[in-house]
């Protein structure tokens, strides 16, 4: 019989065992027993109700065990020096919210870890981060911080080979001197090539590069020279990540690339949108702010901007309509906010970073520059924000302003001022879903018919016992060989 008993001090109930034996009572010898059975149960059963208490409540239940992941990536991240430079603790960036994966296809990209004099070294100017060919230097930064990112070069779909050439800044004019572009970039190559077995087992069709300046991976300023001079023959089955993107046939496009834009710092971008709002008062029409060459001919006899900057001048500059500066101004952001209209013509090449302003400061842009491949198209609609007008047409420039502004203005403004536009064009240093960074992930994520993993894992989704066996032996004495890049 089991019989609760209240003793008669306020200590709790508790549980008292007494077996009955007949009217001859206990034996002395099982007393003992009993009593310390009772205790032991007792602590039991509390024993047991403190482990379910502490199992259901603890916060870190559903937390990853971050011991083991830092115990197996420990040894990778001995191995290089440059990763730190990056990839130090930021907690607000844990806090941002991650791309969804399966808008990328499980993409998985490896990041080659080059020695610094191709890199970092160059960061010691602050201009080589922020300029408008810095999309090399962000891009490097958001791939080593995003979710796609493997450490295991054998799980990877692309080689992305951070190498910056836009960096070299000269002492004449302050504009990049890029000469040095072709040698450092066959360095690299060569030093990836003989170091890791990827290249030469894909020919470098799955390895990615970027090009961010004029003319792409031509790697000159002046369009005849760049055309003439054409891609580098070791580059021309990788994928070029560019600015540089026209709609005909062009040697310095002939290679798989993806078009990109020019870099814009989100950070001025915002500042300026803090102290006026995109949809805030717009008290000029039409703006542009840059060279505009009275005499457009250099010194090889070629016109500027084709002769378009030099139009606009002569015809728009004394209409009160137009604000137009040939001369250099830090805050020319602050105009652009207060802009309708804001004029993007072609420079030497056909791209500016003015696109990407005015998108992001809310004023409609204006493209004068025929045959422009505009970037990522798929994520910015751009025949709804923006305008294009024909070369040859710019002489009518203010009657079909006036014409727009009188008829779809509105329309326009509001697809324009949608934030994901403006998102889709800036780049982060960490991937947020859909900002300039995610779109080259997921143009790249429609390429992996280039990739090697991928290739393989098609059809039945199993690979050859034989090919694996010879895969497995390949990673076997790579990862036993040499597992650091010369210095």
């Amino acid at each position: 019989m089991v019989e609760i008993i209240r003793p008669a001090r306020n200590r709790g109930f508790y549980v008292r065992m007494r077996f009955l034996h007949g009217r001859h009572g206990r034996q002395p010898e099982k007393m003992f027993c009993f009593r310390y059975f009772k205790w032991i149960l007792w602590f039991s059963l509390s024993f047991c109700f403190f482990i379910s208490f502490l199992i259901s409540h603890s916060p870190n239940t559903h937390k990853p065990n971050n011991l083991s992941l830092s115990k197996s990536l420990s040894h990778s991240e001995t191995i290089f020096a440059s990763r730190a430079l990056f990839e130090s603790p930021n907690i607000s960036a844990l806090q941002q919210p991650k791309p969804h994966q399966g808008d990328l296809k499980n993409l998985k990209v490896y990041v080659y870890e080059l020695p610094s004099r191709y890199n970092s070294d160059w960061l010691a100017n602050e201009r080589c981060s922020s300029h408008l060919f810095a999309s090399e230097v962000a891009i490097h930064k958001a791939m080593l911080n995003s979710d796609v990112r493997t450490l295991d070069p054998w799980q990877a779909d692309f080689f992305f080979v951070p190498v910056y050439v836009s960096c070299n800044f000269s002492t004449v004019n302050g504009f990049p001197a890029i000469g040095h572009a072709r040698p450092l970039l066959a360095s690299a190559v060569q030093l990836i090539s003989s170091e890791f077995p990827f290249w030469n087992r894909s020919s470098g069709s799955d390895h990615v590069f970027i090009a961010s300046h004029d003319y792409g991976a031509c790697f000159h300023a002046m369009e005849h020279v760049a055309m003439a001079d054409g891609i580098p023959e070791f580059l021309k089955k990788s994928v070029i990540l560019q600015t540089f993107g026209v709609k005909y046939n062009h040697p310095c496009q002939d290679v798989e690339n993806v078009v990109i834009p020019p870099y814009v710092s989100p950070e001025k971008v915002r500042s300026t949108l803090s102290k006026s709002p995109a949809e805030g008062r717009r008290d000029i029409f039409v703006f542009f702010r840059g060279k505009m060459e009275v005499h457009p001919k250099n010194i090889s006899g070629r016109f500027y901007s084709k002769r378009v900057r030099t139009d606009i001048w002569q015809k728009y500059g004394g209409d009160r309509r137009f604000y137009l500066k040939r001369h250099r101004f830090p805050g020319y952001q602050s105009e652009i906010v207060r802009s309708v209209f804001c004029l993007c013509p072609l420079g030497w090449a056909p791209w500016s970073p003015r696109l990407v302003e005015s998108v992001a400061l809310g004023c409609v842009p204006v493209l004068i520059a025929d045959g422009i491949r505009l970037p990522f198209p798929s994520a910015v609609r751009w025949p709804d924000i923006s305008l294009t007008v024909a070369e040859r047409d710019v002489g009518k420039l203010g009657d079909i302003l006036e014409h727009v502004a009188a008829t779809n203005l509105s329309a326009i403004q509001k697809n324009l001022w949608d934030p994901r536009t403006r998102q889709a064009l800036l780049f982060n240093d960490h991937v947020l879903e859909g900002d300039a960074s995610w779109q080259v992930l997921r143009a790249l994520s429609d390429k992996l018919d280039r990739s090697h993993r991928s290739s393989r894992g098609s059809g039945s989704g199993t690979s050859h016992p034989l090919v694996e066996s010879v895969q497995e032996r390949q990673r076997a004495a790579f990862d036993g060989g040499r597992v650091t890049m010369r210095r």
